[in-house]
């Protein structure tokens, strides 16, 4: 086939495939290429993501074909959908891997399927990819494979051998919304294979063999039924403690051409899917719980004007200031403007003397939202607790800060 054919079945498969979120390679661990092989893993972001050092790095993110059997209203390649259909073979996939790596252009590969014959046949697809990379052309970059629930668990097992990341879209929250907006789809069918997923994860790493080890994530998408940010909460919590998901992804609802008159005309605004991320950050690393999050919620939504740490402290006032010198970790974690590194940092240096504000701003970039929740030696702001306007005076500009 010609390298002209290839690059349109490219335009049109890796367009498919920019409405999926659910990927990056934290957690990926460290691969030997040999002698012969090619190709690194670097254990943080892919797909053109920025890692927390500032890196930028890439993947090749492309849908084996965007044919599909299933007829999810909220997918533009729903088999009812009027797009233009494409299919790469498994050797095609290989080829542009290896060839987009060699240049430089990428550092992985993410890939993902529409329906095609049977569930069992596209994840066999799927894993021949994966393993012809490994196996063949050993080929030791970052591979993170789109899992379908309804294929044989023996599949799913073999994707796991030559994958550093699986993952399962739940898609929607509620059984209520699969049942309307995607019928053939069962919730306890994903989660079954989440579950089973989890035990092959845990039983590797007890035995210290290769199994996923970036472990699995998945996707929920916002906005596309009536489900509010609580709920969306509530099931990303139960996600990660049944599950031991490492992640779950937010993706805004985007309006598709000729789509069902069940969807909603608009996007959800992009600043809910902002909030819904920095909500999940305080579940899985600030000791936050739905509830907290939730607290004081209009209609279940988080409030876009503020992300959810500040809107906790606003709501608990009687909570700060808390004193830098003497605070609890715990108490330090839940401080506007202070990240766990930052609260790390002056666990340590409060050792060794007794922290003033400029010390403060050596260790976090974050002072100007942190200072009116802070006692440091030298600063008490004046009566917190009390200002009516306090939320006001926090969303005006940063030179009023200073009045605290």
């Amino acid at each position: 086939m010609s390298d002209e054919t290839v690059f349109a079945k490219l335009r049109i498969l890796a367009d498919a495939a920019k409405y999926d979120a659910s990927c990056a390679s934290s957690g990926g661990a460290k691969r030997a290429a040999g002698k012969d092989g090619i190709g690194s893993t670097t254990g943080s972001g892919i797909c053109h993501a920025y890692t927390p050092d500032g890196r930028c790095v890439s993947l090749l993110k492309i849908l084996l074909t965007n044919y599909c059997l299933f007829d999810c209203a909220y997918c533009i390649n729903r088999r009812s959908s009027n797009v233009r259909r494409a299919r790469f073979s498994v050797e095609e996939v290989v080829q542009l891997t290896l060839a987009f790596y060699r240049r430089n252009y990428i550092e992985g590969l993410f890939l993902s399927s529409g329906i095609i014959r049977s569930p069992d046949h596209t994840m066999e697809q799927l894993v021949r990819v994966a393993k012809t990379l490994r196996q063949q052309h050993g080929f030791a970059g970052y591979i993170h494979l789109k899992t379908i629930p309804e294929a044989s668990p023996w599949l799913i097992e073999q994707a796991g051998l030559f994958a550093d990341r699986l993952s399962i879209n739940l898609e929607l929250s509620s059984e209520r919304s699969l049942k309307r907006l995607a019928p053939e789809k069962q919730g306890g069918t994903i989660t079954a294979a989440m579950g089973q997923m989890r035990e092959r994860i845990a039983e590797a790493r007890e035995e210290r063999r290769r199994f996923s080890p970036g472990g699995q994530s998945t996707q929920i998408i916002v906005g596309a039924d009536d489900s509010n940010d609580t709920a969306l909460l509530r099931t990303s919590d139960m996600l990660y403690r049944h599950y031991a998901l490492r992640r779950v992804y937010y993706s805004a609802f985007s309006p598709i051409p000729e789509a069902s008159a069940v969807l909603p005309l608009k996007p959800p605004p992009l600043q809910r899917e902002h909030r819904l991320y920095q909500a999940d950050w305080l579940l899985r690393h600030y000791g936050f719980s739905v509830e907290e999050i939730a607290e004081g919620s209009q209609g279940g939504m988080l409030d876009l004007e503020v992300d959810p740490k500040l809107a906790w402290a606003l709501k608990n006032r009687h909570r700060f200031p808390v004193d830098v010198n003497r605070a609890e970790r715990e108490l330090l974690l839940r401080v506007p403007g202070l990240g766990a590194r930052a609260v790390d940092r002056i666990l340590a240096a409060r050792r060794h003397t007794a922290l003033r504000l400029d010390d403060v701003a050596r260790l976090t970039a974050g002072l100007k939202r942190a200072r009116p929740f802070l006692i440091t030696a030298d600063h008490r702001p004046l009566a917190l607790t009390d200002r009516a306007d306090l939320r006001a005076r926090l969303l005006a500009p940063a030179r009023q800060l200073s009045l605290f």
